[in-house]
C-alpha cells in the first residue's frame, strides 16, 4: 500500500483551509436522527503520527453494532497534509483517514471519530468534515470538553450534561462508567444528539471509551510503529488483526 500523499489542492494556508470549513458548514445534516444503536454496523477511526517522519497512520475498525466484534479493518499511512493548528487538525488527517475507509471490504454505517463533530469553535470538527465528504452518518467522542463548558453529570452511568458554548448546547458530557470521568458526545453529520448518546453508550459496555476508538487507536498505532520501521519510513500501511488524548480541536 503505498503512502497517501497530499491531495492536489489541498488547502495550505490558515485561511484557505477556514475557506473550506466555510463553504462545507452549511452542508451539515442535523435534522437526521441516524440509525438506531445496537443496529447494523458502526466503524471507529483514529490516527497516530509520527511528526519526525511527516507520517500519520489511520484506522478504521468496523464492529457489528449489537456484538461489538470485529467485522472488518483496514489502515493507510499518509503525509502529514497540513500544519499543527488548533481548530484546523481535520486538515491533517483526513486524507488517510479516508483511505482507510475506502479501503474497508463493507460499507462502514455510523462512524465514530475520536474527537469533535459540533463541538468545535467553527462548529465543523473532524466528524462533520468527514461526515460530509463521505455523505456518512458520523459522531464525534472526544476525551476532553475543548474550549466548552459543562456541569459535571451525576456519577451514575448514562448521566450527561449539556456541553455549552455560552447558550448554545454543542454536545454532551456523558458518563460511560460510574464515577469516571465523562467523555464528550457531539454530532457530526446526518446524526440526532440524543442518538449520538445512545450509541456512545452502546459501544462502552466495560471502560471509558467506545470499543470503536480503543480498538481504531491500538490499530492506528501499531500501523504508524510498522510504517516507521519499514522501507523508506513508512512507503505501505498495515491492514488485517483485529493513547494519548487527541489534540485539541480536531
Amino acid at each position: 500500500m503505498a503512502i497517501v500523499g497530499v491531495p492536489a489542492g489541498w488547502p495550505a494556508t490558515e485561511e484557505a483551509a477556514r475557506a473550506v470549513q466555510d463553504g462545507l458548514r452549511g452542508r451539515v445534516v442535523l435534522d437526521e436522527p441516524g440509525p438506531p444503536p445496537g443496529t447494523g454496523r458502526v466503524t471507529g477511526v483514529d490516527v497516530a503520527y509520527d511528526d519526525d517522519l511527516d507520517l500519520v497512520a489511520a484506522a478504521a475498525v468496523v464492529l457489528d453494532a449489537a456484538t461489538l466484534e470485529v467485522v472488518a479493518e483496514a489502515t493507510a499511512v499518509g503525509r502529514i497534509s497540513f500544519p499543527y493548528v488548533p481548530g484546523l487538525l481535520a486538515f491533517r488527517e483526513i486524507p488517510t483517514v479516508r483511505a482507510a475507509l475506502e479501503a474497508l471490504p463493507c460499507p462502514p454505517g455510523l462512524v465514530v471519530c475520536d474527537g469533535y463533530g459540533l463541538a468545535h469553535p467553527r462548529r465543523f470538527g473532524l466528524a462533520s468534515h468527514l461526515g460530509v465528504l463521505l455523505d456518512l452518518p458520523t459522531i464525534g467522542v472526544a476525551k476532553n470538553p475543548f474550549t466548552f463548558t459543562y456541569d459535571d453529570p451525576a456519577p451514575a452511568r448514562g448521566s450527561s450534561a449539556p456541553l455549552l458554548a455560552g447558550s448554545q448546547e454543542v454536545g454532551r458530557a456523558l458518563r460511560t462508567r460510574d464515577g469516571v470521568k465523562p467523555v464528550f458526545v457531539s454530532v457530526g453529520h446526518r446524526v440526532g444528539l440524543d442518538n449520538a448518546v445512545a450509541h456512545t453508550l452502546a459501544l462502552s459496555p466495560r471502560y471509558r471509551l467506545p470499543e470503536t476508538t480503543r480498538r481504531a487507536d491500538a490499530l492506528c498505532r501499531r500501523a504508524l510503529r510498522e510504517a516507521a520501521r519499514g522501507p523508506a519510513a513508512g512507503r505501505t500501511g498495515a491492514t488485517g488483526g483485529p493513547g494519548g488524548p487527541p489534540p485539541p480541536g480536531r
